[in-house]
């Protein structure tokens, strides 16, 4: 597949599978910006993060194929589909790549669990714009129009002032009606984690099993320039995200660390 009319190709995938509500709005939106391709799994890859398969085949399948969709359903991770696209199936790069709209919070740290953010992320380590979308309600028949005419103006920015390379949008959206939503703010991520709780229970058939689960804790809720801030009072939280992890404060720091050659008694 390729662009109609010098229409922008856009790559449009999630992680709650192809049956999600949230792709479908986002691939209904894409849509009116280009030609979409979508790769999209067969089933739910929440808590992926960038995993991928290396000891099992990837099978896929189009299932739809015109002038301006092609979609195809993937067995694998998130970042399994985006490989597959962006070195085999397509023959060029596309101008954007959207994830989403997830089912469920990215703000904070649940960037480094999201399976939406690493197909973003996965989209940004190939220079290809891309954006993360998440609403924060997990409910399956969640309501995605309230936020339309936010995400095409996100959408439409990045398309027209492009993203430096290595970087991508984490874009989370509070769950309230349209008429309550503030508007939009580019902000950072906030300093928070998820206080896990293992739920043990005794196997019938012997054994024991637990389910995870757990609540988040905002280790700083007074911070103003943070997502979790912009979520809580109905912003859309815009965070850029860069594919570099170094800490380049304590790199330097940590200089002193360097040594060419080892003393004996500390080998």
């Amino acid at each position: 597949m390729g662009k109609s009319n010098n229409r922008p190709f856009i790559l449009v995938t999630n992680d709650d599978g192809y049956k999600a509500k949230g792709i479908s709005k986002l691939t209904e939106i894409a849509m009116q910006f280009g030609d979409v391709l979508v790769m999209s799994a067969t089933e739910s890859q929440s808590g992926k993060s960038h995993s991928i398969t290396i000891k099992d085949p990837i099978r896929y399948k189009c299932v739809d194929n015109t002038p301006e969709l092609t979609r195809y359903v993937v067995k694998g991770t998130p970042v399994d589909g985006v490989k597959l696209a962006l070195n085999s199936l397509l023959g060029k790069k596309p101008d954007l790549l959207l994830s989403g709209v997830n089912h469920g919070t990215n703000s904070s740290t649940s960037v480094v669990y999201s399976g939406t953010m690493a197909a973003a992320i996965e989209g940004a380590i190939h220079l290809v714009p891309s954006i993360g979308f998440s609403l924060l309600d997990y409910h399956h028949d969640a309501d995605f129009d309230a936020a339309e005419p936010y995400l095409k103006l996100v959408i439409q920015r990045t398309l027209e002032e492009g993203l430096p390379e290595g970087t991508c949008l984490n874009v989370n959206i509070p769950a309230v009606p349209r008429e309550q939503i503030e508007g939009v703010r580019v902000c950072r991520q906030t300093n928070g984690y998820w206080k896990e709780h293992f739920e043990t229970r005794e196997d019938p058939r012997g054994g024991s099993y637990s389910w995870l689960t757990g609540s988040f804790f905002n280790r700083e809720p007074e911070a103003e320039d943070t997502d979790e801030w912009a979520l809580q009072h109905n912003y859309l939280a815009v965070v850029p995200v860069k594919t570099d992890f170094t800490d380049y404060a304590l790199l330097d720091k940590m200089s002193k660390w360097e040594a060419n050659k080892v003393a004996d008694e500390n080998r």
